[in-house]
């Protein structure tokens, strides 16, 4: 792939300049998590930490997954190994609900997006075991609702991104016998359209970040004959702009996430080759920070946790060298997915 250099080391060091505070004082724990959503530019110092600003505020909710975003991508660079696993497995358990679930961060409320971020960070560390899959399955089966769709926690909103993270949850835990996985792939196929892609809802636009999530869904639950693949590889294809970046939406600005979200679906449906792959790569490596490290949404954009995540995983998905390979359905590495469903690491790609 000849597309230019990605600074890998300084991608480390940008993730690890906020992870760092992990391991430092107990009451530092919130603060890296808070960090991990912060573009660079705007990531308070340790002394600051009690400080109660717009930020904290604002991102409170979303700590776990930022936790998801920094470690999958110190795991695809090879550097799981620079953090203290054992402070994030215990921080991880404080977030757990009474009910099973997971919130975003300790002394929230419990929901599916948060839950799944959960279980996604242990299986990426090996450390499923600590959880009582029982108990974290049966909250999610307890959010199926009678067509067959999802609720996202107990006030009811419905979203075909909840589907997915129930799906691919259970999936993870060895239970998706708890759902009526029959009725759970109807709903999502109802909310296929005429041009081929996936809405949140029946009835509502295709969008590339839902089309990722009934894809995956469908993917997980070997029900992908429901797909136009053609038709879906086409409007999918149609997101690459000149620039080579992808967009989610016809006539918006291309955003490094959706090398993920586009990506990941085009390889599940076997259309990966219908885009300029190394347009695509040049693109995300155009995205970076060279003196710094992280990834933006676009060049010259500030950087932050959650782009640089998905700037790695998508050129995993092109197999950029020295990246380690990610399960497209999943969201994890492979060798992961290997661990959780053959016990062991084998050679695997998501054709076989």
């Amino acid at each position: 792939m000849e597309a230019g250099e990605l600074e890998a080391e300084k991608h480390v060091r940008f993730i690890l300049a906020v992870e760092k505070v992990l391991s430092s004082l107990e009451r530092s724990r919130p603060l890296f998590l808070r960090l991990l959503l912060l573009p660079l530019s705007n990531q308070p110092s340790v002394d600051s930490q009690r400080k109660d600003d717009f930020e904290a505020l604002a991102m409170e909710h979303l700590r776990m997954n930022g936790a998801y975003w920094g470690l999958t991508t110190l795991y695809l660079l090879h550097r799981l190994d620079a953090v203290d696993l054992d402070e994030v497995v215990s921080w991880v358990l404080e977030c757990q609900h009474e009910s099973g679930g997971f919130a975003g961060n300790i002394g929230h409320d419990p929901h599916i997006l948060y839950t799944l971020s959960a279980v996604q960070v242990l299986a990426l560390l090996d450390k499923l075991d600590v959880l009582d899959a029982d108990k974290v399955s049966n909250y999610v089966a307890r959010l199926q609702n009678e067509d067959g769709s999802f609720s996202g926690d107990e006030w009811g909103e419905i979203d075909t991104r909840f589907s997915y993270c129930a799906i691919c949850c259970l999936s993870i835990l060895h239970h998706l016998d708890k759902i009526n996985v029959e009725k759970a792939v109807n709903y999502i196929v109802s909310c296929k359209n005429l041009d081929g892609g996936f809405g949140c809802t029946p009835g509502a636009e295709s969008h590339a970040g839902q089309i990722f999530c009934c894809i995956g869904a469908l993917a997980i639950t070997g029900s992908l004959n429901h797909v136009d693949k053609d038709l879906l590889g086409w409007w999918l294809c149609e997101r690459q702009v000149k620039s080579g970046g992808l967009n989610g939406r016809p006539e918006k600005l291309p955003d490094v996430c959706y090398s993920w979200w586009v990506l990941s679906s085009l390889i599940i449906i076997d259309r990966v080759h219908w885009i300029d792959k190394n347009k695509l790569a040049r693109f995300i490596l155009d995205c970076q920070d060279k003196e710094n490290g992280g990834i933006s949404d676009r060049p010259d954009d500030a950087v932050d946790v959650f782009h640089t995540y998905f700037g790695v995983a998508g050129l995993s998905l092109l197999e950029y060298p020295g990246i380690k390979a990610i399960d497209p359905a999943y969201a994890l590495p492979v060798d992961t997915v290997n661990k959780i469903f053959f016990g062991r690491l084998i050679v695997r790609t998501w054709r076989s």
